[in-house]
């Protein structure tokens, strides 16, 4: 079988086991993964969860914006460079993150379930090189639209 087509299923069973576990709480999928990397890492900054989660920066910030509203996280200028913003959560927010933190675990858990470490390592090396390959060949798309 095609690998994308592999790939492309296991993001949409990703996606389907979220969704049904996080909708009752108003969380989208990436809302979900966002205030759990939030919750993980205090005080990141937006450009650190576009890369932990792979998507590009006006993603990440139409998705915090939600957050922000609902009263569930905050985003302030880093004192250290005013042109990054920080993300934290608000009380409200780390306590919802408390109680679906065991949502990704068993999440994460099952999509290597069976899997030894070795195998994840793999798996993982194999999908850095299928998203080096993307990139590579976007970029020659953009250079050849570029001439």
């Amino acid at each position: 079988m095609y690998p994308g087509i592999l790939i492309a299923a296991a993001r949409r069973r990703i996606k389907q086991a979220v969704i049904a576990r996080v909708s009752a709480r108003g969380l989208t999928p990436q809302q979900f993964w966002i205030l759990i990397a939030i919750h993980e890492t205090p005080g990141v900054s937006q450009i650190a969860i576009a890369e932990r989660i792979f998507a590009d920066a006006p993603t990440v910030s139409r998705t915090i914006a939600p957050l922000v509203e609902r009263g569930l996280a905050r985003a302030a200028a880093d004192p250290s460079d005013r042109r990054r913003l920080q993300l934290t959560l608000t009380p409200a927010g780390a306590k919802l993150a408390r109680s679906l933190f065991p949502v990704a675990r068993e999440i994460r858990e099952a999509v290597v379930a069976g899997m030894s470490a070795e195998e994840v390592q793999a798996l993982n090396a194999a999908l850095d090189r299928v998203l080096a390959n993307l990139d590579r060949l976007e970029r020659r798309r953009t250079a050849v639209e570029g001439t």
